[in-house]
């Protein structure tokens, strides 16, 4: 019943409590079937956190593991209710588990004419007043900080400290104190599904209160990933489509541009020393590790100011 990719994926990242957890998930499912008056309707099916099972009446029971990453999903769901999102039908937050509208499993990442723009229009249909008791995240400014400055310090890396100040200069203008607005959290193309109710819906938010421009960096972050290594684009040209899928995202979401720039130049840092000390989950290491790092540390250092 569940999908032994996911096993794995599960095992290796939780270790002994995802382990225990994949042993009940096939009890949690069947309970949750129950409890709601489902009928399965085709394979299981998953993504990084959770198993998605298709039912009778186009919805899809998800069931992710118990994770405090995934405690505010139902409630981003919630507040959007459909504008832009898939829609929230039911909720058990005991188990992790949502009834949701169903998609199809075809990404914005597989697609390729006005990306940009698509993911922007559904960014400005997202961008609400936050719900109460959500996380914020201004809360990360200081772990930010001092992780920038003990990353700059030990780790090997190209980067000018001119980029590294300017990143820095991020956390504190930008990220100490943000707007009070319903933020998805991990906004990238594979996170955006083809549907039927509307062309494009969102769907795995984290639900944050913060700043919309962040979403849009973590857009063009994975954006970036996705010219290099399907569009073979790199150096100059990348730089060149990157900077022009920012104003069109801009413009589509009304997200200001150069606050956009200055989330994507932090990002790029972060990710720039992430990559150094952990690798990415495409790429542990080896020469495509390197090469990412590369595109990542040319993105920090052409948008800093």
């Amino acid at each position: 019943m569940i999908p032994e990719a996911f096993v794995q994926c599960t095992v290796e990242r939780e270790g002994a409590a995802g382990e225990e957890w994949l042993a009940e998930l096939p009890g949690i499912v069947d309970q949750l079937l129950g409890k709601w008056d489902l009928e399965q309707e085709g394979d299981v099916l998953h993504g990084q956190v959770g198993v998605v099972v298709p039912v009778v009446g186009d919805a899809v029971l998800k069931v992710s593991f118990p994770h405090p990453g995934n405690v505010h999903e139902p409630d981003a769901f919630e507040a959007w209710e459909g504008r832009g999102a898939v829609k929230l039908y039911e909720r058990d937050d005991a188990q992790y588990a949502m009834l949701l509208e169903r998609a199809h499993p075809s990404t914005l990442g597989e697609h390729t004419e006005d990306v940009a723009t698509i993911a922007g229009d559904l960014l400005r249909q997202l961008t609400i007043p936050a719900p109460d008791g959500l996380p914020r995240m201004s809360d990360k400014a200081e772990s930010w900080a001092v992780e920038l400055r003990k990353d700059a310090a030990e780790l090997d890396h190209p980067l000018p400290d001119t980029v590294v100040e300017e990143a820095m200069a991020v956390v504190d203008e930008l990220c100490r104190v943000q707007p009070e607005t319903l933020v998805h959290g991990d906004f990238h193309a594979r996170n955006i599904l083809r549907a039927d109710r509307e062309p494009w819906l969102v769907v795995d938010p984290k639900g944050y209160v913060g700043d919309p421009a962040f979403d849009a960096a973590i857009f063009l972050r994975t954006r970036a990933y996705y010219l290099l290594i399907g569009d073979g684009l790199d150096g100059a040209d990348l730089l060149r489509h990157l900077q022009a899928e920012l104003g069109e995202f801009a413009e589509a979401s009304g997200v200001d541009a150069e606050r956009i720039r200055r989330w994507t130049q932090l990002i790029a840092v972060q990710s720039s020393f992430w990559g150094r000390r952990n690798g990415f989950a495409r790429a542990r290491g080896g020469s495509e590790l390197d090469r990412l790092v590369e595109l990542i540390d040319e993105v920090a250092i052409a948008w800093t100011s």
